[in-house]
């Protein structure tokens, strides 16, 4: 009778108590961790390309520049460390803007990230400098471009809605609007974090979607 009580004893500390621990710790996480919505206004990508949108679809958004051959270690870091992360996901896309008239240079550098790199959903985009401007300006950061280039990238969900750390715990001074593609740390450590944690948003909305619609068909 001893043997027994121990051994449910030794099952329960090996493979119960850690799967419930598990289990609270991560519906607690993922309860209390939502990305928020930084700005009042969803952005409008036709103002640099009427083709392409930010609807449906989780987006990232990058300002090449006009120098992309000095700019470039950031977006490789951001292929290597995010993009292959997600590039999976259907409703996933980066969005590369540049200003118009670098379009040789821009080719060159597509090559050199595709030779290793699936490019299905980086979406390189050209605009007119005005037009970079304006849309740039819509994100209301406290950044500005060099040249119509930043090292940040930023997260900006279905509805077209910039996303942010308005409250992030490792950079106080400031607010995390937009990740820097020089810190692999920055891309690994909080930006992937940030991306799944609004993918979170979305799965847990169409999980309770779909308890709602067969609660009102009686399932």
């Amino acid at each position: 009778m001893k043997f027994f009580t121990k051994k449910r004893i030794v099952l329960f500390l090996l493979f119960i108590f850690p799967l419930m621990c598990f289990l609270l710790l991560s519906t607690g996480i993922n309860n209390a961790s939502k990305l928020p919505i930084y700005g009042d206004d969803a952005l409008d990508i036709s103002l640099v390309d009427s083709t392409k949108t930010l609807k449906n679809k989780v987006s990232l958004i990058c300002f090449l520049g006009d120098d992309i051959a000095n700019n470039k270690g950031g977006i490789f870091n951001l292929n290597q460390n995010i993009y292959k992360k997600f590039i999976e996901h259907n409703d996933f896309q980066i969005i590369a803007i540049y200003p118009k008239g670098i379009d040789k240079e821009v080719l060159s550098f597509k090559k050199e990230l595709g030779a290793f790199t699936d490019m299905a959903k980086w979406k390189f985009t050209a605009g007119s400098r005005e037009n970079i401007n304006t849309f740039f300006e819509s994100f209301k950061t406290s950044t500005s471009l060099d040249n119509f280039y930043t090292s940040d990238a930023f997260i900006v969900d279905k509805n077209g809605y910039l996303r942010a750390r308005t409250d992030d715990e490792e950079k106080k001074e400031r607010k995390l609007i937009g990740y820097d593609m020089n810190s692999v740390a920055e891309l690994k450590k909080i930006m992937k974090d940030d991306i799944n944690v609004l993918y979170y948003e979305y799965y847990a909305a169409f999980k309770n979607k779909n308890k709602a619609d067969r609660k009102e068909v009686g399932l």
